[in-house]
């Protein structure tokens, strides 16, 4: 914008100067107000009382509950592949499938994994599978137990699958497959590699092949 002559020599009177910081703020900041206030110490009360009630959320559940809750999850996904192989074989075989049948499966599958995973998955309130045995050993003797169900049901449905008719694939390939999923998951890494390692080992030397089933 230009300036006028009037507007500059205004301008130019005006005299410049650093501005005076030895003056205490004649407002009070907000620093003080909070601290006058007590805003902080109120802050600090609302943090403890919302710890306090997620505590107390956590603490809704009893051990016991929470283990039964975790079984009933583990059991429901289990069951729910259970479900999808049985489908998934009954069309391999391009045979009709018969769903009362399958879902009747499907329920006995979740009550069996249901009695197995609250006995055999780790939890706090079940920190011992076998009573007597010293705490240091009952992990690796979980970790024992599945990696022998691992190794096993692997190993057992390559072989039913290239040596049993279709029926008896039908029958026991979705409870192995179930088992063998959920050992693995089970087993930290090392020992899931190891008994995929096994699993592919047994393939290999057994000269089984992945075939169509007709």
């Amino acid at each position: 914008m230009v300036q006028t002559r009037k507007e500059r020599k205004a301008a130019n009177e005006i005299k410049l100067a650093h501005p005076d910081r030895s003056a205490a703020p004649s407002e009070e900041t907000l620093l003080k107000l909070a601290q006058d206030r007590n805003l902080f110490e109120e802050a600090e009360r609302q943090e403890r009382k919302h710890a306090k009630d997620e505590d107390e959320d956590e603490e809704l559940l009893s051990p016991t509950a929470d283990r039964i809750m975790d079984a009933i999850l583990w059991s429901m996904s289990l069951a729910m592949l259970h479900f999808t192989l049985d489908v998934l074989v009954f069309h391999q075989y391009a045979i009709s499938i018969i769903w009362p049948q399958i879902i009747i499966r499907t329920i006995q599958a979740f009550a069996v994994f249901l009695l197995l995973i609250y006995v055999l998955h780790p939890h706090k309130a079940n920190p011992k599978l076998l009573p007597g045995l010293p705490l240091r050993f009952q992990d690796p003797l979980r970790q024992a137990i599945f990696f022998v169900a691992s190794v096993s049901s692997g190993c057992y449905l390559i072989h039913i699958s290239n040596k049993y008719s279709y029926l008896a694939v039908m029958k026991q390939s979705p409870p192995l497959g179930c088992i063998w999923v959920w050992s693995v998951i089970e087993l930290n890494l090392p020992l899931a590699v190891l008994s995929l390692a096994v699993t592919g080992g047994f393939f290999y030397q057994g000269g089984y092949t992945i075939k169509a089933p007709y």
